[in-house]
């Protein structure tokens, strides 16, 4: 397929390489024109010259003011876009800007991802999607580029919503994480040895299997980093403010990160949020 591709970071540019590598033709477009160039794929100049004539348009920016301007402002996406092409975007962003975009189009899917940096190398993200059936079917072909796992949750905006969902169970699984830890360093206790027994059991976690061991070290230079924590709990609570969920952890452990940022952690894997917490 014909597929011009958006967005090309830490996330998005192993993607697109994945999508080459099936046999597809992609087009890159990233605002910082380097970044595009280093995938070694054709760079388009504007997202729209990337779009024109593509079977499929697949973003993965910011947040929602990037995914407007690359879709519907000025040399946006959209406006070049054939009809019967399909737009998937895998940026996390508000089930609002989801919403409104498939009112622009039919064939819309919002795709918000887990699994990290690793997840997009490895070609093994887990994908939980809204939208039509329609415009699942002709998504799902591509994804599977760089999927492991591809759920269709349900209408537009339920992908974004079920990304908040994730963040939620991230946020406080984290939190605990972070105080078990600085218990056991109280406790004097050998970690290797607590990891050994606990994580066999019903604490057992993905954090813990991949960040309890780093976390002891101090080791936070990971792919996801607490700035986008903040973006995507502030997309929850917002969303909660709307939908009338109670999210009292999460509210808390969004101060918590915030309070890691103060400490110049922005940029650190989420695990850094034990770094609040004593020794």
């Amino acid at each position: 397929m014909k597929i011009a591709f958006i967005g090309t970071g830490v996330m998005g540019a192993p993607m697109a390489g994945h999508l080459a590598r099936a046999g597809h033709d992609v087009t890159v477009y990233n605002r910082t024109r380097a970044k595009a160039e280093a995938t070694g794929l054709r760079v388009a100049d504007t997202p729209a010259a990337a779009a024109a004539g593509a079977d499929a348009v697949v973003a993965c920016v910011g947040n929602d003011a990037d995914l407007e301007q690359v879709t519907l402002g000025e040399n946006g996406a959209f406006a070049a876009m054939r009809a019967e092409a399909v737009f998937i975007d895998h940026t996390t962003v508000s089930a609002d800007i989801a919403r409104r975009l498939a009112a622009v189009r039919v064939l819309v899917v919002d795709a918000p991802v887990s699994g990290g940096q690793a997840g997009a190398e490895k070609g093994a993200l887990s994908i939980m999607c809204g939208g039509s059936d329609a415009a699942m079917a002709q998504a799902r072909p591509i994804m599977e580029a760089y999927a492991a796992r591809i759920v269709h949750v349900g209408a537009a905006g339920a992908g974004q919503q079920t990304k908040m969902v994730n963040q939620i169970c991230i946020a406080g699984v984290v939190q605990g994480l972070s105080e078990a830890l600085r218990f056991a360093q109280a406790s004097g206790l050998d970690l290797d040895k607590v990891f050994e027994a606990v994580s066999g059991g019903a604490a057992q976690s993905w954090q813990m299997v991949n960040r309890w061991g780093t976390m002891a070290k101090d080791e936070f230079d990971f792919g996801f980093a607490i700035d986008w924590m903040r973006k995507d709990l502030g997309l929850t609570l917002d969303e909660a403010k709307r939908n009338g969920a109670v999210l009292p952890v999460a509210a808390l452990v969004d101060q918590f990160y915030a309070e890691v940022q103060k400490m110049g952690g922005g940029r650190q894997d989420t695990s850094a949020l034990v770094r609040r917490l004593p020794r």
